[in-house]
């Protein structure tokens, strides 16, 4: 073999996957994709809910078959499909957002569940439990193979689900949205094991609607858009516009919509918030919310945002601070009296504490105004709250193949619509958005961008909390940073200049001001 076959040999992806498509009846889910991975290398698969992605994935991991004239390359040696016990014993592990772990098992029962050792067709309970501490131990991890999953935080489990794909000496692991429930310090942690992994050769699809991971961790990026392959980007070539563009079909500057007019000084004061202390984290915190304004809350994870958020709300108690309403006083001690007064919240975590995922989008949608379809001998006017959700469902461009499909099997994004559609019909003076578009892509972001614009241009006064600082200074007619349960300061845009991410993160952190 002369050296320049040896080259392309060593340059020949782990992973191959060429023009694999894939219809269900006659929905075309994925139309002649091609994809690559190269050990050592973190390759981000990009692209709206709905693009292909998840597809494309079920089929790498043998959940699905594709159609005929597609294939599937390992080091060059073609892979059946539709065989997930193929692909996983060809060392393809697949990640997804939603872990797969026993809670009541140990961490080493969880590694090798179903692909246990054994001896004399027992289960050798010792040789497991050492080589999963062996193999998590490898991660840099701090608990132990023995401990119970329950015991372990989201960010721990995470890394138990790594450890599961490494027990079975897997080489491409895909990673479907992995830190979206994750705390900061969690996800610096999940970064610094993906650079292990790297360099121990391992090639990992990444599948993020945040754009700042992939920046960071990204070797190559591929697009997915309507179904189909648009194309890769090279790690130098990476940056906003460009995968704005390729995943959507319209440039950055129509993605983050400010087309309200920001309130001057001379703007009336909807929301005045005096003194707020809950005896813990938060103190002394007071600010003003104008009519038509979007004040953002910045900080980092634990400086007491949402925590200042639920207390104007009433969902918990405080032990200090006063709150006025259109210039005059209101007494909140609960979410139902919040709501009756015109304030709504919208929840940083969507399944836990916003949606019934069990209940159909129209009951989701009219759960905050029941009242309003009462009849005489308890009867309820369900024709009307069906109009309403109806109604609804156009306006805000929600995805539902009807009113009747239960909320948990819509997208992400479409589930965060079907919840500030719920807000809206409350017909609120004062919204507060909690990570507004936390979890979901990049097509629903701008929806609801535009959403809120609209919303500002209506005269509704907006509290947006939000950790991603580019949708900050994208949308925010002002800033407030939060650092240590107290407001550190105010940022606003100077005359012809934008909002300074840089100023943001030097309240936040506490760096000295420059």
């Amino acid at each position: 073999m002369n050296a320049t076959a040896e080259i392309a040999v060593r340059r020949r992806p782990v992973l191959e996957m060429r023009h694999i498509s894939k219809t269900f009846g006659a929905i075309r889910a994925l139309q002649d994709v091609s994809l690559d991975a190269h050990a050592g290398e973190l390759h981000a698969l990009m692209g709206e809910n709905g693009a292909g992605k998840s597809t494309l994935m079920k089929v790498l991991s043998g959940a699905y078959r594709p159609d005929p004239g597609g294939e599937i390359l390992i080091d060059g040696t073609p892979l059946a499909t539709g065989n997930p016990i193929t692909s996983r014993t060809q060392g393809i592990s697949v990640i997804y957002q939603e872990l797969s772990l026993a809670p009541n098992l140990t961490v080493a029962q969880n590694i090798f569940l179903g692909n246990e050792p054994r001896r004399f067709g027992v289960v050798d309970r010792d040789r497991r439990d050492r080589r999963a501490q062996e193999i998590i131990e490898r991660l840099g991890v701090s608990f132990s193979a023995r401990d119970l999953v329950s015991s372990l935080s989201l960010g721990e489990r995470q890394l138990v689900e790594i450890a599961r794909a490494l027990s079975t000496s897997a080489r491409i692991i895909v990673m479907d949205e992995p830190t979206t429930s994750l705390t900061s310090r969690e996800t610096d942690r999940l970064f610094e094991v993906i650079a292990t992994l790297k360099l121990q050769g391992i090639a990992i699809i990444y599948i993020s609607h945040r754009m700042e991971e992939v920046y960071r961790l990204a070797d190559r990026a591929s697009v997915l858009r309507d179904s189909g392959y648009v194309g890769t980007l090279d790690r130098t070539d990476l940056n906003a516009s460009r995968l704005v563009s390729m995943m959507v079909g319209r440039e950055l500057s129509a993605f983050y919509k400010k087309d309200h007019r920001p309130p001057d000084a001379a703007r009336a004061v909807a929301l005045s918030v005096r003194g707020m202390s809950d005896g813990n984290l938060l103190k002394d915190c007071s600010f003003d919310l104008h009519k038509g304004e979007v004040l953002a809350l910045a900080g980092l994870v634990g400086s007491g945002r949402t925590e200042l958020a639920r207390l104007i709300f009433g969902a918990d108690r405080r032990i200090a601070g006063t709150l006025q309403l259109d210039g005059k006083p209101i007494t909140i001690g609960s979410p139902r009296e919040a709501l009756d007064a015109g304030i709504a919240y919208l929840t940083e975590d969507r399944k836990e504490l916003g949606l019934f995922l069990d209940m159909r989008v129209s009951d989701n949608i009219n759960m905050g105004v029941l009242a309003r379809d009462a009849r005489p001998g308890g009867f309820r006017d369900f024709a009307a709250g069906e109009r309403r959700a109806a109604n609804a469902i156009t306006n805000l461009s929600i995805r539902t193949a009807s009113t009747r499909v239960n909320a948990g099997s819509l997208s992400g994004g479409n589930q965060q619509k079907v919840l500030l559609a719920r807000l809206l019909e409350t017909e609120p003076r004062v919204i507060i958005l909690d990570e507004p578009t936390r979890g979901v892509d990049v097509g629903a972001k701008s929806e609801i961008y535009r959403l809120i614009d609209s919303l500002a241009n209506r005269g509704v006064a907006i509290l947006m909390i939000s950790s991603e600082l580019p949708e900050v200074v994208g949308i925010a007619d002002r800033v407030l940073v939060m650092r240590d349960g107290a407001i550190a300061g105010e940022v606003t845009a100077s005359a012809g200049e934008p909002l300074s991410q840089e100023a943001i993160m030097e309240l936040a952190t506490g760096a000295p001001q420059r």
